[in-house]
């Protein structure tokens, strides 16, 4: 995957950077905006092997116990969380 499909899958699944960060066993957000970030910038970062395949299960409706409630309720992100 590289930093658009990675932005796409994670907005696909209705996560924001934060649950996405959580649901990906990441130290913090600032992980997931150098994935995403364009190749060339300085602080992108390519997504480990790991975080490739748990979106793709993710992609493919797998949902651990501690998905984030509100997108099992179906619950929109508000504005403000998807950057």
């Amino acid at each position: 995957m590289n930093h658009d499909e990675l932005r796409a899958a994670r907005e696909s699944l209705g996560l924001s950077p934060a649950e996405a960060a959580q649901m990906l066993d990441l130290a913090d957000t600032k992980a997931i905006y150098r994935m995403e970030s364009t190749p060339g910038h300085s602080t992108h970062r390519p997504p480990a092997t790991r975080v490739v395949r748990l979106y793709r299960a993710y992609l493919a409706g797998y949902r651990p116990d501690d998905w984030p409630e509100r997108l099992l309720n179906k619950t929109p992100l508000p504005e403000e969380a998807r950057k």
